[in-house]
């Protein structure tokens, strides 16, 4: 996943940054720990897995949302997975068309909005591949903004959450870097990674970091 550019904070693409998509019933999340409004960090169409990536069909599959606390003082365990500190959904395709407004007060929104690319790199190692297409097409490392689908590039230990509903093991639906501009990228604990989890059959989402 590659830097594409500049978006609309309302696009229904695969992006950083912005406003979530959906007209259900969603209320904006909120940290167990301090009570505060979540930032938003992405989206993923789920149909791009298939689309860019080879992993199941294209057409419906719903959209990959992600938010994390970023609000002060910072002590809300928002690397784990099942902590409270983070949350990550699997929104319907069909309740798509309208942007959830942010809530006031808190970190809820990042500094620009981010559109992925995607290019296909010849490589079966992440960070090969990464450095090795800023390498080819002489654009800058940090415009790498991460991998769709795949097998997930750990910086620690393994850590692939089960699915809260089935029981199974996850799949990535993607790898984020933390961003390409420092004073705009989201907090993985300073040049760390975070990782997008699905399980489409119970259309369960998990989400978590390491640096």
């Amino acid at each position: 996943m590659t830097y594409a550019g500049p978006g609309e904070e309302t696009s229904p693409v695969g992006r950083t940054g912005g406003l979530p998509l959906n007209s259900g019933d969603f209320s904006w999340p909120t940290c167990a720990t301090c009570k505060g409004p979540m930032q938003f960090l992405a989206q993923l169409p789920l149909d791009d897995l298939g689309r860019y990536a080879d992993r199941g069909e294209v057409g419906g599959r719903g959209m990959l949302a992600v938010f994390m606390c970023q609000n002060d003082p910072g002590m809300c365990e928002e690397w784990d997975p099942t902590a409270g500190g983070n949350a990550a959904y699997v929104f319907p395709a069909e309740e798509l068309p309208s942007p959830v407004s942010a809530p006031e007060g808190g970190e809820t929104k990042l500094g620009e909005v981010s559109v992925f690319g995607y290019e296909r790199v010849d490589s079966d190692d992440y960070y090969e591949a990464s450095t090795g297409w800023a390498k080819r097409t002489g654009r800058p490392q940090r415009e790498a903004l991460g991998q769709l689908g795949g097998e997930p590039s750990w910086l620690q230990g393994e850590e692939t959450p089960d699915c809260p509903s089935c029981g199974r093991l996850m799949d990535l639906a993607m790898q984020l870097e933390e961003g390409r501009h420092h004073e705009t990228s989201a907090n993985f604990g300073g040049g760390g990674c975070g990782y997008a989890f699905v399980c489409e059959d119970c259309a369960k989402a998990a989400f978590l970091w390491q640096s």
